[in-house]
């Protein structure tokens, strides 16, 4: 038997789990997929997160920063955004006093520097790599099995299994959601510019085009569009790839190669609750974003601190952590953000959108005022990288 069952061993689950094995609580982690490998000399994965200084903050304090480290991070102090050239936001780490925004990471390294750290804690069972999960509740307990076999048992379960989250499902709880009109192509490329600091967006009424920088002489290509057109960008040979990329991208970029690349579908949803039955949700099973200011994962990696925070003053108490009293705690704190966070992303995302003259000097603009506004420039900085 055990205090808490986390479904979803990603980054989210994985500090969940480390989190409250760390408060002593008996903690059963499982996850669907093998874990993956990592080694300096593979090339970078698709799957790449600009964690903010607060998740930095979190990942140190759980102990797995560190192990993060050891192995593949890219820190940057700038970001800019801008449509029309010479109408600029222009964020820096240097304006907060601060050496860094932040850090581009690949979600495999977060997973598995957070798996590393969850050796330590004995408290804490795993399993990993199977096919079927089932779930029964009796008298507020949940029985997990796994492929008919091994068998888990708490009144309290915690859902970090994605968007497509099975265990929200056993909650009955119900989801607002709807597809935006666009996807999002990613591509790891080689650049003839060394490595870069400053992370930057351009604004276009098909989508955003973006630049991750990475370690040594590499960096990620974000180019947002219509699914017809990243189909087709998605076909074309790395070559082809790379001269559209050139051809459509800010001279800024330089001479890029084409290694990798992908897409997927961008999605917001939001579940009408956070918690029903003694399941509660974290990160994408509860939320999703346009990834237009790369919050996904930080927001999830908030909701991880607003629960732990919430379950451990809940166990000096002595109260019953399935509870929904305790659990609600949890939604009050982190519900209203996550709506505001993805309010805002569909703001900017219709906004630009809209390619009329008039619409477009207003925003331009308003881009530029807001590089001259230092106080709100800053404050707008510090909520977006969680300060």
């Amino acid at each position: 038997m055990q205090d808490v069952i986390v479904i979803g061993g990603g980054m989210v689950g994985a500090a969940t789990a480390l989190g409250l094995a760390k408060q002593g609580l008996n903690v059963a982690l499982l996850e669907k997929r093998a874990l993956p490998t990592f080694s300096s000399e593979q090339p970078y994965d698709l799957r790449i997160s600009a964690i903010s200084k607060a998740s930095v903050q979190l990942l140190d304090e759980l102990g797995a920063w560190q192990a993060i480290q050891t192995m593949r991070v890219c820190p940057y102090d700038g970001l800019e955004t801008w449509e029309i050239d010479g109408f600029n936001t222009v964020f820096s780490a240097q304006d907060l006093g601060l050496n860094e925004l932040g850090y581009m990471v690949e979600n495999n390294v977060i997973q598995l520097g957070l798996w590393q750290c969850l050796k330590d804690y004995p408290n804490c069972q795993q399993a990993v790599g199977f096919e079927q999960l089932s779930a029964k509740n009796e008298q507020g307990i949940w029985t997990i099995t796994i492929d008919d076999q091994q068998q888990f048992s708490a009144p309290l379960i915690v859902a970090a299994d994605g968007a497509n989250s099975q265990v929200r499902g056993w909650a009955g709880i119900g989801l607002t959601s709807w597809q935006y009109r666009q996807h999002c192509l990613l591509a790891v490329v080689k650049t003839e510019l060394p490595q870069q600091s400053v992370t930057w967006q351009q604004f276009h009424h098909s989508g955003p085009r973006a630049f991750l920088p990475l370690l040594d002489y590499q960096g990620c290509v974000v180019w947002y569009d219509s699914p017809q057109r990243i189909k087709e960008l998605q076909n074309l040979s790395s070559e082809k790839l790379t001269t559209e990329i050139l051809t459509h991208f800010p001279q800024r970029l330089g001479q890029i190669e084409v290694e990798n690349c992908g897409a997927f579908p961008l999605t917001r949803q939001h579940a009408q609750s956070y918690f029903k039955n003694g399941i509660v949700l974290v990160g994408d099973s509860a939320h999703t974003i346009n990834p237009l200011a790369g919050q996904g994962v930080n927001l999830g990696f908030k909701d991880v601190k607003a629960l732990l925070n919430v379950l451990e003053k809940a166990q000096q108490k002595g109260e019953n952590l399935a509870s929904d009293e305790v659990l609600k705690r949890y939604q009050n704190k982190r519900k209203p953000d996550n709506l505001l966070m993805q309010s805002g992303m569909d703001f900017f995302y219709k906004t630009f959108k809209t390619d009329l003259l008039p619409l477009k000097i207003v925003r331009n603009l308003g881009l530029f005022t807001a590089d001259k506004i230092t106080p709100l420039k800053n404050r707008a900085l510090k909520y977006a990288i969680g300060l």
